[in-house]
């Protein structure tokens, strides 16, 4: 038993591997020299008088990033009447400052992440030459969102990375599964997925028309691009499954499929099932509690791999500018199991 056990975790260590190298590609030649800016020390590690006398300096160096946070924290656009005050109450608030304090302290050094993002976003310029790097910071969002994605602009919330057992969030009723991923190591791959969501929208999905297989593939290939900007992240962490429930959906990819099919999900577009399938959840509730949520997802990645796989003269590029989705699927000819 013991025998059969190691060969089954290792037969899975060794797929994973064999995986990864498919989506390896060599990035040495690419010149970037990425930095993140650390707003959040700008307007919270600084004197508030400093920051209110130089708001003008400040707003024409950064003016994406603090466009964008002033909207996610409700204080109106830059210049507009009330903006600054709005904008020295946020950073003068005692919970903002306790929460950046331990921010502080928790990512005194990023260079790890800007060694990761850096090789995330020379993927980034392999696959797409011609597409411009965003500016990237750090900030404090009050909790409002992991990511602030704009025109050639990314704030990464460190508010929101502040690991599993911060004491706050169980105060703001954030639930285990979710603080769970909510940890440095996601930061990144994070990142990617929302800067993919944000720069290729899936157009169904805008207008509440899509369907499951179009929403489930439409997720399957920013998961795909994630892998692609990321090519040795963990599957776990890619998904943000635990190891038990990477391993239900290795075992049960051809079960999971057979009951979409089988109970005629595919083309539904009722909101509540879409949600059940391909939303946020500690468990898939048409599987048993030791699936993952977002489980059609995962089946998702895994035709858009199989496209990918025998479609070997569609780029990266090709596969997300796709508009019709289930071209996809009847090209990825996909077979679980």
């Amino acid at each position: 038993m013991r025998r059969i056990v190691f060969f089954i975790i290792m037969f899975t260590i060794l797929s994973g591997s064999c995986r990864n190298k498919n989506y390896r590609v060599n990035i040495n030649d690419i010149e970037l020299d990425l930095s993140i800016t650390r707003l959040e020390n700008i307007l919270f590690g600084n004197d508030p008088a400093w920051v209110y006398e130089r708001l003008d300096s400040l707003s024409n160096a950064h003016p994406g990033i603090l466009t964008y946070l002033s909207y996610l924290i409700n204080i109106g656009n830059i210049g507009d009447p009330g903006w600054s005050e709005g904008l020295m109450n946020f950073i003068t608030s005692r919970q903002n400052v306790e929460v950046y304090r331990s921010t502080a302290e928790i990512y005194e050094d990023i260079r790890g992440i800007e060694e990761e993002m850096e090789v995330a976003w020379k993927h980034y310029r392999y696959y797409f030459p011609d597409a411009d790097i965003p500016e990237i910071y750090t900030c404090i969002s009050g909790f409002n969102s992991s990511y602030i994605i704009g025109n050639e602009v990314i704030g990464i919330s460190l508010d929101r990375y502040l690991g599993r057992d911060s004491e706050y969030y169980p105060m703001l009723g954030i639930y285990n599964y979710q603080t769970l991923w909510m940890i440095r190591e996601k930061i990144v791959s994070d990142c990617m997925y929302a800067w993919a969501s944000s720069t290729w929208i899936n157009e169904d999905n805008e207008d509440k028309s899509t369907d499951v297989m179009n929403a489930m593939i439409h997720e399957g290939r920013l998961l795909y691009f994630t892998k692609c900007m990321l090519p040795d992240e963990e599957d776990t962490l890619l998904f943000r499954f635990t190891e038990m429930q990477m391993q239900f959906v290795l075992n049960n990819e051809q079960q999971i499929w057979e009951y979409l099919v089988e109970h005629d999900m595919l083309f539904s577009t009722d909101p509540l099932l879409l949600k059940k399938l391909t939303g946020d959840a500690p468990f898939t509730s048409y599987f048993t509690s030791e699936s993952p949520g977002r489980a059609a997802n995962w089946i998702g990645y895994r035709i858009v791999e199989s496209f990918m796989r025998r479609n070997p003269d569609v780029s990266l590029s090709d596969l997300m500018k796709e508009d019709k989705l289930p071209s996809i699927l009847e090209r990825s000819k996909y077979s679980p199991g």
